[in-house]
């Protein structure tokens, strides 16, 4: 898909505030297990949160607030064991929320579930990436006027104008990962430095 090139440089260029962290890598402040069905337990360790395996799923959800729009958030992840998603993220835009799946539909599928009902498997942002066992990778998200951009180890995976289009969550359940919280499926997952930043309207 061709971005239109002002779109992309006003995207890229938005002036943002500093960084600001959500998890201070010793303890759970601020974030809560999600009530998935059979979900397994979150914890910390080593500077990690982790989520542990679930039947299926296990999430973890941020509990204070958080911006709607104009927003960046980076983080790092790893998937330990499984071969399914491991962090993936849901988050708001505008009145509505989505995920960003991060290995999904067998380990390797990345894209945003839903956009005008369209999972990731099916819909223009579905892309694949080989994640290796073990291994941290840096992933940031951009959510600024009508484009969600993201990236892993800074290679532009995302880049998606929903104006005018309906962005929604894959099924109800995910609702537990909302407005932000990370979640993994039969697969251990771990999520450390985790930050925001606002971005100028």
């Amino acid at each position: 898909m061709r971005v239109p090139i002002l779109a992309l440089f006003l995207c890229l260029s938005a002036a943002a505030a500093d960084w600001q962290s959500l998890f201070d890598g010793k303890s759970l402040q601020g974030w809560r297990e999600a009530q998935f069905k059979g979900h397994g337990q979150i914890k910390v360790e080593n500077g990690n949160l982790i989520l542990s395996a679930g039947g299926p799923m296990t999430g973890a959800t941020w509990t204070d607030d958080f911006p709607k729009a104009n927003y960046e958030l980076r983080f790092e992840a790893a998937r330990f064991k499984g071969n399914d998603f491991f962090a993936s993220l849901t988050f708001p835009v505008g009145d509505s929320f989505c995920t960003w799946v991060t290995g999904g539909w067998g380990g390797d599928i990345v894209g945003l579930s839903s956009i005008d009902g369209w999972d990731a498997s099916d819909n223009e942002t579905r892309t694949y990436f080989n994640f290796e066992s073990a291994r941290w990778y840096r992933f940031r998200l951009q959510v600024a006027g009508d484009w969600i951009t993201a990236w892993i180890d800074d290679k532009q995976l995302i880049h998606v104008d929903i104006a005018g289009r309906k962005v929604g969550l894959r099924f109800a359940d995910m609702m537990q990962s909302a407005p932000l919280g990370f979640a993994s499926y039969l697969t251990e997952g771990g999520v450390r430095k985790i930050e925001y930043r606002l971005l100028e309207k």
